[in-house]
């Protein structure tokens, strides 16, 4: 058994898989995912688990390059979140978000109910 870090196997499987430039989601319970690209769902109930505990679990994993947050979320407590935990992240309209989505290798639905509590990672490399 693993002692810490991602235990849920389905996605700690996808985390290893990324490489340099992919891109995946992390998103709230009402996030819709486009067909084509695989979902982790870790909802439970609304609320559970939130979307900053599962960000903070995967950042302490991967190597970021970029993110990508919608627009709507400025000013908001997600917004707040997000600029403190991927500082810099590219800004865009929340329909073009959604769009953007069907590119990721996968989505993380979480149980979050926080509108735009949403962000694509771009993956970096260590060195």
């Amino acid at each position: 058994m693993k002692r810490g870090g991602i235990l849920h196997p389905e996605l700690s499987a996808h985390l290893a898989r990324l490489g340099h430039t992919d891109t995946f989601v992390i998103g709230d319970v009402g996030l819709p995912v486009p067909p084509g690209v695989a979902r982790v769902d870790l909802a439970v109930t609304l609320g559970v688990p939130g979307f900053a505990e599962v960000l903070d679990a995967i950042l302490a994993e991967i190597e970021v390059e970029g993110a990508v947050i919608a627009t709507e979320a400025a000013g908001s407590a997600a917004g707040a979140l997000l600029d403190a935990r991927v500082p810099g992240a590219e800004t865009v309209p929340h329909e073009e978000f959604k769009q953007l989505t069907g590119q990721a290798r996968f989505v993380v639905r979480t149980g979050e109910t926080t509108p735009y509590a949403n962000v694509i990672v771009r993956c970096g490399v260590p060195f």
